[in-house]
């Protein structure tokens, strides 16, 4: 979904939780117009009012068969009438979902923004600011403040951008768009069963495109699930400029899936000469001792304490950091499963309580694969016998073990980075 006086760059990550990162509005500039300076509607711009005329008609007689269903689960026809009053057609809206798969950004570039150095002074600022309530809410749900300041910081920039969109017109828009419709139009009942439930008001239920919303950008039926009341005013209201109920519900969701207090997301390690590729990836679960027996120390050369089962990632393949990663990284990936994602959280977390920086280099420089290109990657994998289960240019760990399987069969580094190396191989080039 998903900016800031941090000048971070405008991220959309399609993922189960949406996120966006919002960016800053850009001002209105206020010269004077001439007077004679006449506005004529040319024909192009009648066929777009035209256009929109008519997806706003097809969008009510959407929302007029939707209502039926609404009421069967729940709502009222009241709270039904006043959440669909004024809503209309957002063509915004629709642009931006159709055009997200296109963008793409390196996790380097992508870390660059989420542990900058102004993030992390206005994330140290914030933990000063909310120590207390953020103290209390390590204590009740077991999740590091830093945790929780650093998902805040990624979600809504400390809260400074939660999003404006309103949140009912956006469901009903992209759930009667249909390209996601059936999950859209779920987000959407959870909506009205919020709105059912008094939490919050039609007009006071804003968040992003996407339909997340508040200080942690919570999906209405995460929050049905996990949203905290607790400031103890009988709301649970995560769009309040008072961030303490938002908090409490990220800390509870981390806490649900798992959270251990006190152990790391995961650390930064060196690889031994001669290391076996094969082994990385999240899928590849050992013991500590295990990764201590072949070779792999932390950056300062020393030992790793057993937090439990741990893997080897590697977010750039070979030539990018390495880290040691536990079951507490897996936690923020019910959260937002891009590894990117999960480790600016982790990253950030470590900085605003004093930790070191990423200290491997990343191959910078290097282009990206488009959407259309990481789809062709996993067809021509599958293709040669190594099936990624699906082409949805997401690469996931399916898509990893089919690469690094494909490495290993041609004799190179079987890392599993999806590279233009690795398409162009498989194109024959």
């Amino acid at each position: 979904m998903r900016l800031i006086k941090e000048t971070l760059l405008a991220t959309a990550l399609a993922v189960c939780a949406p996120h966006i990162v919002l960016a800053a509005p850009q001002p209105v500039s206020e010269a004077p117009q001439p007077q004679s300076a006449i506005y004529i509607p040319d024909e192009s711009d009648q066929i777009v009012q035209v256009q929109a005329q008519a997806s706003n008609a097809a969008l009510q007689r959407w929302i007029a068969g939707f209502r039926s269903r609404a009421l069967s689960n729940g709502i009222s026809a009241r709270t039904f009438d006043r959440a669909f009053r004024n809503v209309s057609y957002n063509s915004g809206v629709i642009e931006r979902d159709r055009n997200q798969s296109e963008f793409t950004q390196q996790i380097w570039d992508y870390l660059d923004n989420a542990a900058s150095d102004t993030r992390v002074r206005n994330g140290q600022r914030a933990l000063r600011q909310n120590r207390r309530v953020l103290e209390q809410i390590e204590a009740r749900y077991g999740v590091e403040a830093e945790v929780v300041a650093a998902v805040w910081g990624l979600e809504s920039a400390y809260g400074n951008y939660r999003g404006d969109t309103p949140i009912i017109e956006a469901l009903a828009t992209l759930a009667y768009d249909g390209r996601r419709g059936r999950f859209f139009e779920q987000q959407l009942i959870a909506a009205l069963q919020i709105l059912e439930s008094g939490d919050t008001t039609p007009a006071n239920m804003i968040g992003s495109w996407a339909g997340a919303m508040g200080h942690t950008q919570f999906i209405p039926t995460s929050y049905l699930a996990y949203a905290q009341d607790f400031t103890g005013d009988g709301r649970r209201d995560i769009w309040s400029d008072n961030p303490a109920d938002a908090l409490a519900s990220t800390a509870a969701y981390l806490s649900r899936f798992g959270w251990t207090l006190g152990q790391p997301w995961g650390v930064e390690v060196r690889l031994p000469s001669g290391f076996d590729y094969s082994q990385s990836g999240e899928r590849v679960k050992r013991s500590v001792s295990h990764w201590m027996n072949a070779g792999v120390r932390d950056m300062n050369g020393q030992t790793i304490p057993n937090h439990g089962e741990a893997s080897i990632l590697l977010p750039a393949g070979a030539q990018g950091a390495a880290f040691m990663i536990f079951n507490n990284f897996h936690v923020i990936e019910r959260y937002n499963a891009a590894d990117a994602y999960v480790i600016g959280v982790g990253h950030l977390s470590d900085l605003l309580r004093g930790g070191d920086r990423i200290q491997a280099s990343w191959p910078r420089g290097y282009a990206p694969l488009s959407f259309r290109q990481k789809r062709e990657l996993q067809r021509r994998l599958t293709r040669a016998g190594f099936d990624t289960e699906g082409t949805d240019g997401i690469i996931g760990p399916n898509t990893i073990a089919a690469i690094r399987a494909y490495q290993a069969s041609i004799g190179v580094t079987p890392d599993g980075f999806a590279s233009v190396d690795v398409l162009n191989r498989l194109r024959g080039r």
